[in-house]
């Protein structure tokens, strides 16, 4: 069964402007709003709650070698973990809505405990900025997938000692952008990359298929899906918008097929403060309503093995 699991967090992102806060945390209630929620519920998808963040601080003074919101984004890691391992362990699946792309942290905990597998970042942008590549780290959701595979500072890629979050042998990524700087990298660094020019050259079936196939993802995965996997034109209620990027149909098609698998998801970096009339939160609402329809009805049970 769906557990719908809000999480309203905007810690990983720089401030849209100086003085202001990034607007993810809003996406839950405005996914609700649009008709999410009810969309779920219909089908016999529960309530998996909310997991509140801390305050956001834009920190510019914050200690070198450390990123904005440090602190809280380990406490909300571990949280919003906590009630992850609690939804798995009932036999549910997390649907969880962020928020910004530092959640993934979050599911790397929950992963180490209940043994799920690898990871599937469904991303417009590599996000693989760290130490060993940038002198200017600083907002995790531009990072997470380093974080994720370990290659960030312990601080928030080992926390509690769980770190590696996930084996980059079973980790893929999907969606970024032909010219991301740190496509060659990612590339070499895990199990597989799939930019979405390959996408939309030979098909989301395709990629979908080759994410199925690889190895380490067969025992189950977790999904995270920034929306800023979708073109501009689709979808510029995110925070760094890049040309290049996919349909709401070509998403939703390699969704329908990869979620069964999934043992949950996390939906991110949708940003409600830029999109004053709801049209977004409604394109966001009908992808996920139709793409995770079928989340975790494959997934494998740790319990099992």
């Amino acid at each position: 069964m769906i557990a719908l699991v809000s999480a309203p967090s905007n810690l990983g992102l720089q401030p849209p402007i100086a003085g202001a806060v990034p607007g993810t945390a809003k996406a839950p209630e405005a996914l609700r709003e649009a008709g999410l929620y009810e969309a779920f519920h219909v089908r016999g998808a529960v309530d998996g709650g909310v997991i509140l963040p801390r305050r956001y601080i834009d920190d510019v003074r914050r200690r070198e070698g450390t990123v904005r919101n440090q602190d809280a984004i380990i406490d909300h890691a571990r949280r919003l973990a906590h009630r992850l391992v609690a939804l798995r362990t009932a036999g549910d699946s997390p649907l969880v809505l962020g928020g910004d792309c530092s959640l993934v942290i979050a599911a790397g905990l929950a992963t180490r405990v209940t043994g799920d597998g690898g990871l599937v970042h469904v991303d417009g942008h590599t996000d693989f900025r760290h130490p060993g590549n940038s002198a200017s780290i600083g907002a995790l959701a531009g990072e997470d997938l380093a974080a994720a595979i370990g290659r960030h500072i312990p601080e928030v890629a080992d926390i509690d000692g769980l770190g590696p979050y996930f084996d980059a042998a079973a980790t893929a990524h999907v969606g970024c952008r032909y010219d991301d700087p740190h496509l060659a990298e990612v590339d070499q660094a895990i199990a597989l990359a799939v930019p979405a020019d390959q996408i939309i050259l030979h098909g989301a079936s395709r990629a979908a298929a080759r994410v199925l196939a690889t190895a380490g993802l067969d025992r189950g995965f977790w999904l995270q899906v920034d929306v800023d996997v979708l073109d501009p034109a689709h979808m510029p209620a995110v925070d760094s918008p890049h040309s290049g990027g996919l349909s709401p149909e070509e998403l939703t098609i390699f969704l329908e097929i990869v979620a069964p698998r999934a043992w949950g998801a996390s939906i991110t970096v949708f940003d409600p403060d830029l999109d004053p009339d709801g049209t977004h939160a409604r394109t966001v609402s009908d992808i996920v309503s139709q793409g995770l329809v079928r989340l975790g009805e494959d997934a494998s049970d740790p319990a099992a093995d």
